[in-house]
Formats: structure tokens, C-alpha cells, sequence
């Protein structure tokens, strides 16, 4: 089982060092104004949603901006504190673990049945966000698994006959 966790640790650090990155410098251009940006991400951004017909990013519907902030002020922050829970091992990353992986599947289910419904979406649309469903759904399972093997006791390891009594 430890192994196991390690494998999903090493897969997780490597998606939220992905959105530590990418919100602020990509997502970040649906809802903030084009003048924060240089050229080089307008044109990154430009080419990306042109090479992959990711009209969700080019037309920039309300609930799409809106799940944008969503990221940019909730979900942006909590993976950089993920990162940090990962390699300090805090006992509290299980639980922004789960709250980040819940938090990314709402979001993807309303973006891929948008792109499911609307029937502008191509494959290569689909194969871009399903990996952040999957990704989003490993986080949510990797909050329900445990920190490790080794199980700490707060009972004294001494006989019941050696402990003080206190009056």
C-alpha cells in the first residue's frame, strides 16, 4: 500500500505543479485583461485554442469565466499548498487532497457536458480536459487513502500499574 501512495504522490505533485504553473500564466487570460500578459502567452493561448478548436476558451461563456476565478482564487492557492503538503509530508493533505479533487470533478463535469451537449467539441477538444477528470478524481482518492503504514498510539506505552495517578 505504500508504494502505492507513493506512486499517486509522485503523479499528484506532478498535476499540481502543472496548475501552479499554468492558472496564473493560461487560465488566468479568460477572465483578466490582455494587457497583464506578454505577447508570447497571447500567442501561446491564441494557438493553442486555434490547433485545438477550444472555443470555450476563444468565446469565454459566463460559467466558464466564472469556474476560471473559481481556480484562480480557490483552487490556485490550495495546490501550491498541496505541493507543499506532499513534500513536507503534513498530515493535513489528505484533506485538501480530497477537497481539491472534489472541487476540480464539479468543475469538469459542467465543462465536458458543455462540450458533450453543445456538439462543437472534437476528440482532441475531449482528450485535453479528460485527463483533468481523471487527474481531479485520483486527488479526491488520494484524500480517502491513508498517510502512511505506520500507526502512531497517543496511550502511553507503560503497564497501567506504572502510570502516576494524579489527584
Amino acid at each position: 500500500m505504500g508504494a502505492l501512495v507513493k506512486l499517486v504522490d509522485a503523479v499528484l505533485f506532478l498535476f499540481f505543479l502543472l496548475m501552479a504553473v499554468c492558472v496564473p500564466l493560461f487560465d488566468a487570460q479568460a477572465c483578466l485583461p490582455e494587457s497583464l500578459f506578454p505577447d508570447a502567452l497571447l500567442d501561446l493561448k491564441r494557438g493553442y485554442s486555434g490547433r485545438v478548436g477550444d472555443y470555450l476558451v476563444a468565446e469565454k461563456p459566463l460559467f466558464f469565466v466564472g469556474l476560471v476565478w473559481l481556480e484562480i482564487l480557490f483552487l490556485w492557492p490550495l495546490s501550491i499548498l498541496n505541493l507543499y503538503g506532499i513534500l513536507a509530508a503534513r498530515p493535513w493533505f489528505r484533506t485538501t487532497c480530497l477537497i481539491y479533487g472534489v472541487s476540480v470533478a464539479t468543475s469538469m463535469v459542467a465543462i465536458l457536458s458543455e462540450l458533450t451537449g453543445s456538439g462543437k467539441a472534437s476528440d482532441d477538444l475531449l482528450m485535453v480536459y479528460f485527463p483533468f477528470l481523471g487527474l481531479s478524481l485520483l486527488a479526491f482518492l488520494r484524500g480517502l487513502l491513508p498517510c502512511s503504514t505506520k500507526t502512531t498510539s497517543t496511550i502511553s506505552k507503560k503497564p497501567a500499574l506504572a502510570r502516576k495517578k494524579r489527584a
